[in-house]
């Protein structure tokens, strides 16, 4: 027979007595079954689960994480391990920022390699609540500790971390790629499909292109190959994924100038009744690549210099009312107008109100990006309308951007740009620029 810790079973009942509660009033204050609680309490026939810890704390008015320094006991003895109690433990003492009780309890579960899977199991519960960052330490863990690199656990812990490292700075975007990309095809197949559309995802923000596109085509023939079997369950529908595949296909033509050829993708993305099977959820992805389709079609149209189809793109940008969909549209309209003289500003006054909000994406990993290149044109434009005062506050504001994602490139043509203007700027605009720059007094960059 075990006995449970007297030093936990002390301190629980100290605050019966101070509370003057029978064993009968615990248990219907705190939901547990009398007999159980008695049993946990005394150590009789089985230990204290921590949820029963938890609702014990909470009758007598503590904290979250009440005791939680004196339950390891509960979980790990001379004898054994019990690994479902010692999950449940990890990841409640993470939920509550005991920090100093996972610190403590970590060197005994290492002891035993095999006891990862424990680690292992506590950040996929934390992950799959949403507790991503909470998870973080956990996944780095076994990272450390599996020695087979081709550990099903080990490649699902890489890709856990991608996910959860992605963010707008692109230093630690294409640092998270490099350390992900040799685990993404020893993942099961149910997380195969969405591994690649993050990294093909993370990439396109870094303008790595044949990264890209690499990326892209597993997707499209992985998606293939996976759509009819039933025992595999991604995400979301493969339709999604063979759409997304052939989509940033597209746009890496796209982005490199190729606009007749990014038409062919649209095209077969903007039609993809025929894919098997699809289910509701299915034909909503298909209904959603048709939007895209028809909205992408026009950019390549403006971006292919077609004045003429500007203002119908704007009707349809605003029929859409998705402030996502309007920054994209705004990127490829003002770009062609700087490429080939449109004057656009009866656009630009009409979703005046929107732009306004572009801030909103400065977290996103995508949408921040876009919110740049937008920023960038538009201050090209306004100069090339010899608005320079608007042209330069535009430079600042992408200046700023840039800065804050870590994206030298677009910060040197920030540079660039507003030294081409510096002696119009004001001196509220050139102070604005000294701290941009890291400099306090006046200087001139050659």
């Amino acid at each position: 027979m075990r006995v449970v810790n007297r030093s936990l079973r002390w301190e629980i009942e100290a605050q019966m007595k101070l509370h003057k509660y029978n064993m009968h009033q615990l248990a219907e204050l705190t939901g547990i079954n009398q007999g159980n609680l008695s049993m946990a309490l005394n150590g009789i026939s089985r230990s204290m689960s921590i949820n029963q810890l938890d609702a014990l704390g909470k009758v007598f008015g503590k904290v979250p994480g009440w005791l939680y320094e004196l339950y390891t006991e509960e979980c790990i003895s001379e004898e054994k391990v019990s690994r479902p109690r010692l999950t449940s433990y990890l990841v409640r003492c993470a939920e509550v920022g005991r920090n100093d009780c996972i610190d403590a309890v970590l060197p005994k579960i290492l002891d035993n390699p095999k006891n990862v899977k424990v680690i292992f199991a506590a950040a996929e519960k934390l992950f799959n609540k949403g507790k991503q960052k909470e998870s973080e330490r956990f996944y780095e863990l076994v990272v450390e500790n599996v020695k087979d690199s081709f550990s099903e656990m080990l490649a699902i812990s890489h890709y856990r971390l991608f996910t959860v490292t992605q963010g707008t700075d692109a230093e630690k975007n294409w640092k998270a790629v490099i350390r992900f990309d040799p685990f993404r095809n020893r993942l099961p197949d149910s997380y195969r499909l969405d591994a690649l559309f993050q990294l093909a995802r993370v990439c396109f923000s870094l303008k790595k292109w044949s990264e890209v596109e690499e990326y892209a085509g597993e997707l499209v023939e992985l998606s293939t190959v996976l759509c009819s079997d039933e025992e595999v369950a991604p995400k979301r529908h493969p339709v999604y994924y063979y759409g997304m595949g052939l989509l940033y296909k597209g746009l890496v033509l796209e982005m490199q100038g190729f606009y007749e050829q990014s038409k062919k993708y649209v095209h077969s993305y903007a039609n993809l009744q025929w894919f098997e099977p699809l289910d509701e959820s299915g034909q909503k992805e298909v209904e959603q690549f048709k939007i895209w389709g028809k909205a992408n079609l026009y950019t390549l149209e403006v971006l292919s210099g077609n004045e003429g189809i500007i203002n119908e793109y704007a009707d349809y940008l605003a029929s859409l009312n998705r402030l996502n969909d309007i920054v994209a549209g705004l990127i490829a309209i003002v770009s062609s107008a700087n490429t080939y003289g449109f004057n656009v500003d009866h656009v630009l006054a009409r979703f005046s109100g929107f732009i306004e909000r572009f801030d909103i994406f400065n977290n996103h990993l995508i949408l921040s990006d876009r919110h740049l290149q937008y920023r960038y044109h538009k201050a090209v434009y306004a100069f090339r309308n010899d608005r320079i005062e608007e042209g330069l506050d535009e430079t600042l504001h992408c200046l700023s951007l840039a800065k804050d994602t870590k994206k030298y490139e677009d910060c040197f043509q920030c540079v660039t740009l507003f030294e081409s203007y510096r002696d119009r700027a004001s001196a509220q605009q050139l102070k604005k620029y000294r701290l941009a720059m890291g400099v306090r007094k006046e200087v001139h960059l050659e």
